[in-house]
């Protein structure tokens, strides 16, 4: 008996066709896969190509930032020109004095003779009290000194009458004696009335309110029919001088050196008074005097400027900076403080040369006047310095100079046969503007900024000198 096989795959009709077929399946999927993945490459890898050798070529070419690339900067020349030297600090306006008009005696008042806001004159009369009072007690007062000036006639007529019977030896001595101590006792009470006539008229003079000082008059503090006292603490009006008046304001205890030394050459320094703003100068006027002590809390000393104020500009307790004009440098070497660079190892700035390439400057600067600064050391007068574009600069790098506010390039400006005429035109056009003088009172052009001998400006840090 044959033994029976089992029923596997192999065994099974139709098997091998099976397999074909699953095997030429994948092979169409692979076919498909790889011509499709084909189509979709290609063109990539291609475009990729394409723009990286654009990259390459820009690379290669020489655009505005590349190594041998022109800037265009702005520039101006240092020039010549007397530089002020200002002190300024912020102050309140002063009266140089300030009354408030009290009456002196209690009475009802029954008369004013001023108008609100008006000027007068010291002495004038501003009010009326009742005089009625004052005038009784200056009646009595008369009655009482009459009264005693007749007794004291009397008491000295009996001593003349007893001194001649005491020559004719016809009466004792001490009745003399007794007589002239009557006389000198009447002498004290006519002296004693003449005190009390003169308080009593002096008391009626004092009903009639005068003004103290010359000055402005305020608001009337009480009305008409008001029982006024000489305790009242608000008092009739209140005047204040308006004309001449004062400012005092503060500065650094550092310039207190500097103040001194022009007071003990006997200078006299002007000072200008500008609004909270300043963009208006209010007045100008002189530097009196400066304070005895310096201000431990704030580091601060005081000083007072006096301005005639004709026009009534300034008024008591206003704000106001004050700015002082301190010395003047003549002839000092200046440039526009936007020139001036600050780096790592200090203030800077770039200097054109002849060839058209720029480079680093270090630089000592002095005080500031507006948008100038003068330059201690390290310019000298007809050099050509960059104001504008300097963020690109480097040591040596290639600028077009173009003047500054022309709109056009310089070209030869660094040609020496031009650098004269050229130097010394803008040397004159600046050295002007440098030393022109302040605005006058009531102008509306803006202060030049402030300096001191010895400041530094601060301009922003560049990256090329750190």
């Amino acid at each position: 008996m044959t033994p029976q096989q089992p029923n596997t795959m192999e065994n099974k009709p139709g098997a091998p066709s099976r397999r074909w077929w699953w095997l030429l399946l994948v092979i169409v999927l692979g076919a498909a896969a790889y011509f499709f993945w084909g189509r979709s490459t290609a063109p990539a890898d291609s475009s990729g190509a394409a723009n990286s050798q654009g990259r390459g070529k820009g690379r290669r070419g020489m655009g505005p930032g590349g190594e041998n690339s022109v800037l265009p900067v702005g520039v101006t020349t240092a020039a010549v020109a007397d530089v002020h030297i200002y002190l300024s600090g912020l102050g309140s306006v002063t009266p140089e004095a300030t009354a408030t008009v009290k009456s002196r005696v209690d009475g009802q008042l029954m008369k004013l003779h001023f108008k609100e806001g008006e000027t007068v004159k010291a002495g004038a009369l501003l009010a009326e009290l009742d005089p009625r009072p004052y005038q009784v007690l200056v009646t009595q007062a008369e009655g009482q000194f009459g009264r005693d000036s007749a007794l004291l006639k009397a008491a000295q007529i009996d001593l003349k009458r007893y001194q001649t019977l005491l020559a004719q030896d016809s009466i004792a001595s001490q009745l003399v004696d007794t007589q002239a101590a009557l006389v000198k006792q009447y002498e004290g009470t006519v002296k004693t009335d003449q005190g009390t006539l003169d308080n009593a008229r002096l008391q009626l003079l004092y009903s009639r309110v005068t003004a103290p000082i010359t000055g402005r008059i305020g608001l009337r503090q009480v009305d008409l029919g008001n029982i006024v006292h000489s305790s009242d603490t608000n008092g009739v009006v209140i005047i204040t001088q308006l004309q001449p008046i004062s400012a005092i304001f503060s500065i650094p205890e550092d310039n207190i050196p500097g103040v001194m030394k022009q007071i003990q050459a006997g200078k006299t320094l002007p000072a200008e008074a500008w609004d909270r703003a300043q963009k208006n100068n209010l007045a100008t006027g002189k530097f009196v005097t400066i304070d005895n002590q310096v201000d431990a809390t704030t580091g601060t000393v005081k000083l007072r400027a006096v301005f005639p104020n004709t026009d009534y500009a300034l008024f008591p307790s206003q704000f106001v900076n004050i700015r002082m004009l301190l010395d003047t440098l003549i002839g000092a070497t200046v440039i526009p403080s936007a020139a001036i660079q600050r780096g790592s190892s200090g203030n800077f700035v770039y200097v054109v040369k002849e060839d058209k390439t720029v480079t680093i400057r270090p630089v000592t600067i002095g005080p500031v006047e507006g948008e100038n600064t003068s330059i201690a050391k390290g310019i000298s007068p007809g050099e050509i310095v960059v104001v504008d574009g300097v963020d690109k600069l480097r040591e040596g790098a290639k600028v077009e100079p173009v003047k500054r506010g022309a709109g056009g390039a310089i070209g030869d400006a660094a040609n020496p046969a031009n650098t004269g005429k050229r130097g010394h035109r803008r040397q004159g056009a600046a050295g002007s503007a440098s030393a022109s003088p302040s605005p006058s009172a009531g102008s509306s052009a803006a202060p030049p900024a402030a300096a001191t001998a010895g400041d530094k400006s601060k301009p922003a840090s560049h990256p090329a000198a750190n």
